[in-house]
């Protein structure tokens, strides 16, 4: 597929020059890609990049088949382009961001409007879709929500019950994390990382170390790459625990809802054991990991994985055995492979659509070149779907921590990693456990970040959760929008 690709080819968390990406003037990069995505491509990132007042578009493309990346860029313009998302739905809210970040405008593009907008008018302040009638009704929900969640404003278009229309305006949560990281590495830069999306930490910073190690010409330690691979599963095991568990109360479930709210704690406390900290914050460093893990806390790790997924297993069994949650689960917020390939679903939400969809398989890197757990794809779509793909690598990521942690390498955890390499660019993709983690690194001349890409999966995913809830009725919102349990801080940034 990346056969005949007018892009630069690349590996997962590898670099190149920056003068050896292909350049395009705009109308030529967007049909080029445009014409990948027809093959079978996937959109992974699509920036802009300042050069005085001119703005350049970069575009990377994922081509899972052939385990391969690729890369290209316009030539510098300013102005109006024409629009990908006119014929790509799943680069609708790449070209809304560029736009926001640096006033150039897709022509063609269906529904432009700010992505964040943290200028003059402030997050949320948007002209939102109305369908007209008699019988239509609007339901405007946050930005602040019951209880100490993240702040996000959802507009229902209903006629009754039935939900019409979804509109999702974000934008609360950013920090200005991709502006803060230029000019660096900073000493501030691997907090900023970590913090990105902190439920996400291992995965970002995962993906950060790629992209620096990739710069420097480097690769971590064989032990390190192994103990990346631990950390991230466990991020993965307590994150889906917990939201099988949230799923559950959502439908008035108790028994595993308690029961996941216990063994989520579990699961962190597993990281915490590593490196001293329930998000494995200071854990993943460029150039490998911060602490080792020895022989006895290995002993323990592996002692205390037994007790948690033995757990996990019987809670889910209730779950799955409850006919009233079935009843709840089944056929509601429905999303079709066909909505899901178009949209650009990552993860566990695309995986639920019968996408085989999984940089673990697809573009391995680290540890998982040596070693990769199973993809877990279910066909139906729908809530149950998003829950069974979540039980599925539960038991499978459960397996591939404990298979990992009896066969453990010897070595170092870590190694020096030189400076960056000047005018270069560096990719690097991490299955998270919400989908694909994606970071853009490009040096200046000096060795210094001139830009940094990141894209959170649920930059991806948001417009899932909008299409789940047509035809739904309203009250189904808070279950639908669980079964996804996107980041708002990892899609504002």
């Amino acid at each position: 597929m990346s056969a005949n690709s007018p892009f630069a080819l690349l590996a997962n968390a590898t670099a190149l020059p920056w003068a050896e990406v292909p350049e395009f003037a705009p109308e030529e990069l967007v049909q080029a890609t445009g014409k990948e995505l027809d093959r079978g491509a996937r959109l992974c990132s699509w920036f802009g990049l300042s050069e005085g007042p001119a703005v350049r578009l970069v575009a990377l493309i994922a081509y899972d088949a052939d385990n391969s990346l690729a890369v290209g860029r316009s030539r510098p313009f300013s102005g109006k382009y024409p629009s990908l998302a006119a014929t790509h739905p799943q680069a609708h809210l790449f070209e809304r961001e560029v736009w926001e970040q640096h006033g150039v405008m897709p022509q063609g593009h269906p529904w432009l409007k700010a992505v964040r907008r943290a200028g003059e008018a402030g997050p949320g302040v948007i002209d939102f879709f109305r369908v007209e009638g008699p019988e239509i009704h609007e339901v405007a929900v946050g930005p602040v929500h019951a209880g100490i969640i993240e702040p996000g404003h959802f507009r229902f278009q209903c006629a009754g019950e039935e939900v019409l229309h979804l509109e999702i305006a974000l934008g609360y949560q950013h920090r200005g994390i991709e502006e803060a990281l230029v000019g660096g590495p900073h000493r501030a830069s691997l907090s900023q990382i970590e913090t990105a999306a902190g439920d996400t930490t291992i995965a970002h910073t995962t993906a950060h170390a790629g992209v620096m190690e990739a710069l420097a010409g480097a690769e971590p330690p064989l032990k390190a790459q192994w103990l990346r691979a631990i950390a991230l599963e466990l991020e993965r095991l307590a994150n889906h625990t917990g939201d099988l568990g949230a799923m559950a109360g959502d439908v008035a479930f108790l028994p595993t809802s308690a029961a996941c709210g216990k063994i989520r704690g579990d699961y962190l406390n597993l990281t915490a054991l590593i490196c001293g900290n329930r998000f494995g914050r200071s854990l993943v460093r460029p150039g490998g990991c911060r602490v080792d893990l020895e022989p006895a806390r290995i002993k323990t790790l592996a002692e205390r994985l037994a007790v948690a997924n033995a757990e996990a297993d019987e809670a889910c069994a209730w779950l799955w055995d409850a006919a009233s949650v079935r009843s709840r689960f089944e056929h509601t917020g429905s999303v079709s492979t066909r909505q899901a390939t178009e949209v650009g679903l990552v993860g566990p939400a695309a995986r639920a659509c019968g996408l085989v969809r999984d940089v673990r398989f697809d573009h391995p890197c680290g540890w998982h070149r040596f070693a990769q757990a199973p993809v877990a794809v279910w066909p139906g779509g729908d809530v149950f779907a998003r829950a069974r793909v979540r039980w599925l690598e539960l038991q499978r990521s459960g397996r591939f921590v404990a298979d990992e942690l009896s066969n453990a390498p010897d070595g170092p955890v870590r190694e020096p990693v030189e400076a960056p390499a000047p005018d270069t660019l560096a990719a690097c993709l991490v299955e998270g456990w919400r989908g694909e983690v994606c970071h853009v690194a490009l040096t200046g001349g000096e060795g210094r970040l001139r830009r940094y890409k990141i894209t959170d999966p649920s930059f991806h995913n948001w417009t899932g959760v909008a299409i789940a809830m047509r035809s739904q009725a309203v009250s189904d919102f808070p279950l639908c929008n669980k079964s996804f349990n996107l980041s708002y801080c990892g899609h504002d940034l």
